[in-house]
């Protein structure tokens, strides 16, 4: 039988180790420490005369047939006794997987001592004892033996064995134990200016995983502390960013200022300042990334669709055909289609935007990765619809395949739109009322149950449901800002009205659409002022055609009416159709 090195076997055995603890054990099992790519693993040792006697052959053959048979505890006990005798590596890592077969992770414990008594410097051996005594939740005995595997890594490859760890420690079931345990083996690292900052990190990873991100954001400080420039501690402060820690945001910005950040950390920044709905920033890191890195295709693709969602369709244009330059010459195959789907339907809602449906249909036909065709076929639809070919293009919704839950619902939802655009309003109340009937407590159908009744003047219907959306979840921003606007458009219960749209700009403090819910209800309080604030700042943000009809009319009320006239022809150019600003013109009898 030959015992040459394995190595490949070896990182299968590592995971199953860890398959078998996870069933044996309450905690939950810390995964395997594969070696770091380049770092220097157990080598094979020199050639000596082989240990592998008669009597020797004889006890593994009966290991290995007893392991074949269903009996991993004779198995464990053969092959161990055959490996302390030759002192084979392998041999310790066959013992190691009867154990794990007869889900002893004591007896696999044992297995790993051993093969560090017969070979010290094996670090697969102090790996599996890692491993193991991780899993059992001895967390404090894993101290020593985690100082001894940093000592024996280099320092440049340390960065690949310190993300495992903080992962492997983050599963601990006790979370604090496991971050004062890595912050001990870490003391020495944690002083050293060469490697603080990567150390802090660790520490905060752990610290994060096991639930204290104040305590994981006080290891990001300080690593940013010891090198203001190392990237780590600046992706964690990325995953801690919230309104509750501004520290996280601006150790990032802080980051942000070197010329020579990471561009992947600027566009992740930009892509929580598109979540705020902070837009101008967004679009402000993006540019700067474009700027620095102009043959990376990614930032293009995110910059063109921040741009047209903030209706500055020519820059929008020019950076989605700017990202196809780029994504036709990338080598991931899949990733381009994927991305350039994407930019595709941007490209088409730009097109229609301007109401030249036939490019919005040629950028639509040029998809053809799998995963978005369905999307493009709903577009299609919904672009037919507004050509005024309704039954053709809910004929098209209605045989589009839907494979899964989200794209029937989306299928559904897309019906509704069109009959929504097509101010059908009773047929999409009809459709929408049916959904409800189907699924009661989908709060999404249920928000678009109440807009539709709105539509029918169903005023009463329309509150109850916004308040059982508010139940179901009472962090819905967009719920309690619906209610209050309509309260304020009515010019009914003001005080109410206010009372709930504070409450969603608390909830969604940057939402410019329920600041302008705000200016709104401010307006029809008398407060013109502060309505022309509110309005003018919000519409700054998210210059919209609804907006533009609020804050038109505040500015008409206050005498200013050629700036009023010069906000609604904008918008009039930005969507002619929109219903609130139409409404506007014609009640304020306005022909800009």
């Amino acid at each position: 039988m030959s015992f040459k090195p394995r190595r490949k076997r070896a990182a299968l055995v590592m995971w199953t180790l860890v398959a078998g603890l996870a069933q044996a054990q309450p905690a939950p099992p810390a995964g395997p420490v594969p070696p770091a790519p380049g770092t220097k693993v157990d080598a094979p040792a020199p050639a000596r005369p082989s240990a592998m006697t008669a009597q020797l052959f004889y006890e593994v053959l009966l290991g290995e047939i007893s392991a074949r048979n269903g009996d991993p505890a004779d198995s464990f006990a053969l092959l161990l006794e055959a490996a302390r005798r030759s002192g084979e590596p392998e041999l310790f890592q066959r013992a190691a997987e009867a154990a794990i077969a007869g889900r002893s992770p004591e007896s696999a414990l044992t297995a790993a001592r051993a093969w560090q008594q017969a070979v010290p410097d094996s670090r697969d051996a102090r790996r599996l004892e890692l491993q193991v005594l991780i899993a059992l939740g001895r967390l404090a005995e894993t101290v020593q033996p985690l100082r001894a595997e940093l000592a024996a890594t280099p320092v440049i490859e340390r960065p690949v064995l310190l993300t495992v760890i903080a992962r492997n420690y983050g599963r601990a079931q006790d979370k604090k134990l496991a971050a004062q345990v890595v912050e001990q083996a870490l003391e020495d690292d944690l002083r050293n200016p060469i490697t603080a900052a990567l150390s802090w990190t660790t520490v905060g990873r752990v610290r994060q995983l096991g639930g204290d991100l104040d305590g994981a954001l006080a290891a990001a400080e300080r690593g940013a502390a010891a090198d203001p420039k190392a990237d780590g501690p600046v992706v964690l402060a990325l995953d801690l960013m919230d309104a509750k820690r501004p520290q996280a945001e601006a150790l990032v910005k802080r980051y942000l200022q070197d010329k020579e950040a990471l561009p992947e950390a600027r566009v992740a920044y930009a892509r929580w300042l598109v979540g705020a709905q902070r837009y101008d920033e967004a679009t402000a890191q993006l540019k700067a990334v474009t700027e620095a890195h102009p043959a990376q295709p990614d930032p293009w693709l995110m910059l063109g669709t921040l741009q047209g969602q903030t209706r500055d369709d020519a820059a929008a244009q020019a950076s989605l055909q700017r990202y196809l330059e780029l994504a036709a010459a990338a080598s991931d195959a899949d990733e381009r289609r994927r991305g350039m789907a994407q930019a595709y339907l941007q490209l088409s809602q730009l097109a229609e935007r301007r109401k030249d449906y036939a490019a919005a249909e040629q950028w639509l036909s040029r998809i053809e990765d799998k995963e978005e065709l369905f999307q493009a076929q709903t577009r299609r639809a919904l672009l037919m619809g507004r050509q005024g070919q309704l039954p053709q293009a809910r004929a098209l919704l209605q045989q589009l395949p839907a494979r899964t839950v989200a794209e029937r619902k989306q299928r559904f939802m897309a019906q509704v739109q069109l009959l929504r655009e097509a101010r059908q309003h009773q047929a999409a109340y009809d459709l929408l009322n049916e959904g409800h009937k189907a699924d009661a407590e989908d709060s999404e159908l249920l928000y678009d149950l109440a807009l539709a009744a709105e539509k029918l003047g169903r005023n009463d219907e329309m509150e109850r449901h916004l308040r059982r959306v508010i139940t179901l979840q009472p962090d819905n921003a967009h719920a309690y800002n619906a209610l209050g606007y309509s309260l304020a458009d009515r010019n009914l219960r003001l005080d109410e009205a206010r009372t709930l749209i504070r409450k969603a700009l608390e909830l969604a403090p940057e939402d410019p659409f329920i600041a302008d819910s705000l200016g709104w209800v401010e307006f029809r309080m008398g407060n013109t002022a502060e309505a022309l604030r509110i309005l003018e700042a919000a519409y700054r943000k998210r210059p919209d055609p609804e907006i533009a009809a609020h804050l038109g009319e505040v500015l008409w009320a206050r005498g200013d009416r050629a700036r009023a006239v010069t906000i609604w022809q904008q918008a009039k150019l930005a969507d002619a159709d929109n219903e609130t600003l139409q409404e506007t013109l014609k009640r304020l009898r306005v022909s800009p």
